[in-house]
């Protein structure tokens, strides 16, 4: 299912951080140094540019995003960014995943990002919905997947500092308190829809 272009601002919480010398800075530059995709407004891909060009132009781009449940499909995982990323740092996300690079079929970018980022790896992957998030500073197209896991998970220190498993109705709690539990403002769109979704009698 895909969606209109969602709007809205971050958080103040999410800001984009100003780069500056010191722990992280490294892993900074690389990361902008990135090649990644660029995509149309309708979801096409049409090129590729450095992740720092992207995000500072404000260029269409694509991710791929897993919102990993328990098996019995009652938690969700919930994780916080490392400090040092490149956008949106520390801000809290149930969903593991990263931008695309060239050439990358979205389902390949949620499988390496879901084993990158937590350890999970060979596991099926139910596509959800392309959701075009732009809030006139972010314009992306997240490609949405769920994921059922009751292993072990690792964290990759450089993209997650922290997690854990989460019900529903503790997951609409901290969604609902922005100043203690700053979200990522594209996640936090995907994910309630989510729960809308499931809200609704045909879901």
């Amino acid at each position: 299912m895909i969606r209109r272009a969602v709007t809205g601002r971050p958080p103040r919480a999410c800001a984009w951080p100003e780069r500056s010398p010191g722990a992280g800075h490294d892993e900074q530059v690389r990361a902008e140094d990135e090649a990644v995709a660029v995509y149309d407004a309708d979801g096409r891909e049409i090129g590729v540019a450095p992740r720092g060009v992207v995000y500072r132009d404000r260029r269409w781009h694509a991710s791929s995003a897993v919102l990993v449940r328990s098996g019995d499909g009652e938690r969700v995982y919930l994780h916080r960014r490392a400090p040092d990323k490149l956008i949106f740092p520390g801000c809290y996300d149930c969903w593991a995943g990263g931008v695309l690079g060239p050439g990358e079929a979205p389902e390949d970018g949620a499988a390496r990002e879901l084993e990158e980022e937590l350890g999970v790896r060979s596991v099926p992957l139910l596509p959800r919905e392309r959701v075009p998030y732009d809030d006139g500073t972010l314009r992306c197209h997240l490609f949405t997947y769920e994921a059922r896991w009751d292993g072990p998970l690792r964290h990759q220190p450089e993209e997650v500092v922290w997690g854990e498993w989460v019900t529903l109705a503790q997951l609409r709690t901290r969604l609902d308190d922005p100043g203690r539990w700053p979200f990522v403002p594209d996640g936090r769109v995907a994910i309630e829809r989510w729960l809308a979704a499931r809200a609704r009698p045909s879901a």
